[in-house]
């Protein structure tokens, strides 16, 4: 059981931080990191490519609406060619850094808000998949699993990477449950730990509603906003791999279109 575990950093902005991003880069094997739209600017993100590069750990970008007031988890209407942009805007800057540091985009996660619609819309999911191929084709798309973004990276040929989000609660679409919604968001640590081994071992989650839906994933997310994320992260590291699981990037949890 090959396992990647994954982490949004890089969202603090000027001198404010949000997550003890150092520290969770050692418990991680790949980062997403905010490209300056929902949160991040040149000199942290050049700071947390640096760290990942260091820790050997996988890069991706995180990219989002331009929404720094709404941390991302606002829709802002717009064009689909205009979002397209946008989007390779985020990576073209990500890459820029990451080139002189001598790392590379392995990945991408849409964050908040885009997010969502690329999960649920097939016309959002085809143009976030569309900018991403058309910037490197070799970058693999953080999904969840039956999504519309899964199936239209596929449909291009691209690559994916099945997620679970640690901490959320789900519906029995298979999309998280709005953050309004009671059992959205889930705090206690050790509840957290025992439902991703139970996903890990049985590839199913029980949604919010009670419901048992398919869950196949190969990478789990760790919010690092979240309170305690790093005590979580060397919890789930450590749980993991006495199960027997192995701690493996992402670049190595590709499943290819076939």
């Amino acid at each position: 059981m090959n396992i990647d575990i994954n982490s949004d950093l890089g969202e603090g902005f000027g001198p404010y931080t949000i997550a003890n991003d150092a520290e969770l880069m050692r418990h991680i094997s790949s980062a997403n990191v905010a490209c300056g739209y929902h949160a991040g600017d040149p000199v942290i993100m050049d700071r947390t490519i640096r760290l990942a590069k260091e820790h050997g750990v996988d890069l991706g970008a995180h990219v989002s609406f331009p929404d720094l007031m709404g941390f991302g988890r606002r829709k802002i209407d717009m064009a689909l060619p205009e979002l397209e942009a946008h989007i390779l805007y985020q990576l073209g800057a990500l890459h820029g850094l990451a080139r002189r540091a001598d790392h590379k985009i392995t990945h991408m996660n849409p964050h908040g808000a885009l997010g969502n619609l690329a999960s649920s819309d097939p016309d959002v999911a085809l143009s976030v998949a569309s900018a991403t191929m058309a910037f490197d084709p070799d970058i693999a798309f953080l999904v969840l699993p039956g999504s519309a973004l899964e199936k239209a990276a596929l449909d291009l040929g691209g690559q994916v990477v099945r997620l679970f989000l640690a901490d959320r609660g789900y519906l029995p679409n298979g999309q998280l449950a709005p953050r309004s919604q009671a059992g959205a968001v889930i705090h206690d640590p050790a509840l957290v730990a025992e439902r991703v081994l139970s996903v890990l071992k049985t590839a199913q989650v029980t949604t919010v509603t009670g419901e048992v839906i398919p869950m196949p994933v190969q990478s789990i997310l760790i919010h690092s906003d979240t309170a305690g994320a790093v005590g979580l992260a060397t919890r789930l590291r450590h749980d993991i791999t006495t199960a027997g699981g192995a701690i493996t990037p992402l670049s190595q949890q590709k499943q290819p279109h076939t």
